[in-house]
């Protein structure tokens, strides 16, 4: 009876897995499509861009005309003082100038006669150009350049964010695959443990086993549903972890429909990593490339600080004309006309030269940190193509330890039905091939995550 009944067993174990599910199958790639669109990173990714195109339209309001209009006037005992009334626009450009237009009528008993003007007024129009500091780069365009180039990377920290969320969802995924996968065991595992502890207490009731063989067959069960139990709190909380990346095109979070089951594990699995052409891309990695922004921004803040050492000179022109038709008539410096030039410098520029210092260094200092991240990206990569490797090695190994195991089990079941062997020796061939099967599904999701890694490792992700 006892052979019949570890036979039986034996043979159930071997045959096609009893976790029957008559449910839908998330896959993979459906599940990154999902999140790809409907994530809430992949919507800051996208603000992210926004961020930058609102922060270029801000430095570009520098560039905004003025309009501007001043009223001042004095009455004091039914005596008008003054009367000044000016009005004008300010137009700066990307060259630097800025080009001016103003109309002024002034009049009053005490009126400083620097500010008498025609009784209809007068139109001034002109410019001011710094020939000096200013004339290559000033604040204005130097804001604007900076605004530019966190917008670029801007476009790169979005590749960043979604690179990151494409390897934490794939992470997420095969984890929930591998706790199906364990829970598929360690069921089989209950199921056989109860079909011989119900076999055995038979036998036992009808005399042909001992009392003690039923008690090991029932701790034998009762182990078995203890791992079961804890395999479904894993399944549960790695489904609820999956939860969290799927979110629906209103932006709400969803679940994961009860009985919704992952892809398999061992289905077939054709990407490998192309070596050569990953690591040709880590120079482009996108933490390299924001690198290399916040260098380019350093640059224009040492060009600006550079523009500094000259003199301020600058130089202001203006035609004066009571009617807009008579500026054709106005050359330059013979009549009507105002202008004047500023000139002033520091005598030992000590501000300058400590601030273009302090810039040069903070450029060094990123220059070398740039420096050390590419090899530590370089180096990052190689272990994870190692780590591939091994990987595929690992499981080849794996699968045929599994197999080993299995003949292992057969044959003990075959000397325990001839009398050579017992029924402890038995159950413990049978762990040692479930436990196998839970580390051969241990690798085979680390295997499926070590190719995203090894494509992050190089800046890649949802591409």
């Amino acid at each position: 009876m006892k052979k019949l009944i570890v036979s039986c067993c034996i043979q159930l174990l071997f045959s096609v897995s009893s976790f029957a599910q008559d449910t839908l199958q998330l896959r993979f790639e459906d599940f990154l499509e999902w999140v790809r669109l409907y994530h809430p990173i992949s919507a800051q990714a996208e603000i992210n861009l926004r961020m930058g195109q609102m922060e270029v339209r801000q430095a570009r309001g520098s560039f905004d005309p003025m309009v501007f209009g001043n009223l001042d006037k004095k009455e004091f005992k039914e005596t008008t003082y003054y009367d000044k009334r000016e009005a004008g626009v300010v137009i700066p450009t990307w060259m630097g100038v800025e080009l001016t237009g103003t109309f002024e009528q002034n009049t009053g008993s005490f009126l400083n006669s620097e500010s008498s003007v025609p009784t209809d007024g007068l139109i001034a129009a002109g410019a001011a150009v710094n020939l000096g500091q200013g004339l290559i780069l000033d604040d204005r365009r130097a804001a604007l350049r900076i605004a530019q180039i966190y917008q670029q990377s801007t476009e790169v920290e979005r590749v960043r964010l979604l690179n990151e969320l494409h390897l934490s969802a794939t992470d997420m995924y095969w984890k929930w695959a591998q706790a199906f996968e364990n829970l598929k065991v360690f069921q089989e595992g209950v199921q056989l443990a109860d079909f011989r502890f119900r076999a055995i207490k038979r036998s036992y009731e009808q005399g042909d086993l001992a009392a003690i063989d039923t008690v090991e067959a029932f701790s034998q069960l009762l182990n078995r549903q203890y791992r079961l139990q804890t395999a479904e709190n894993v399944f549960f909380a790695t489904t609820q972890e999956l939860n969290t990346f799927l979110w629906n095109e209103n932006a709400e979070p969803m679940q994961v429909a009860e009985g919704t089951v992952p892809q398999g594990l061992f289905e077939e699995f054709s990407k490998v990593p192309d070596f050569e052409e990953l690591r040709a891309v880590v120079p482009s990695h996108p933490e390299l490339m924001l690198t290399d922004f916040e260098l380019a921004s350093l640059d224009v803040e040492r060009r600006l600080k550079e523009q500094q050492l000259l003199p301020v000179v600058k130089l202001k022109y203006n035609f004066l004309t009571e009617s807009i038709s008579d500026f054709d008539q106005s050359p330059f410096f013979e009549n009507n006309y105002k202008w004047g030039v500023s000139v002033y410098t520091p005598l030992l520029w000590r501000k300058t030269r400590g601030a273009i210092g302090l810039t040069r260094a903070k450029i060094d200092f990123k220059q070398n940190s740039r420096d050390l991240k590419e090899l530590q990206l370089r180096n990052k990569l190689e272990t994870e193509l190692n780590n591939w490797t091994i990987l595929n090695r690992q499981i080849i190994t794996f699968q045929d330890n599994v197999t080993s195991l299995e003949m292992l089990l057969k044959g003990e079941t075959r000397r325990f039905e001839i009398g050579e062997s017992s029924l402890f020796l038995v159950n413990a061939r049978e762990v040692s091939v479930f436990d196998s099967r839970v580390t051969l599904n241990d690798l085979a999701a680390k295997l499926r995550v070590s190719f995203a890694k090894a494509r992050y490792a190089a800046g890649l992700g949802f591409e």
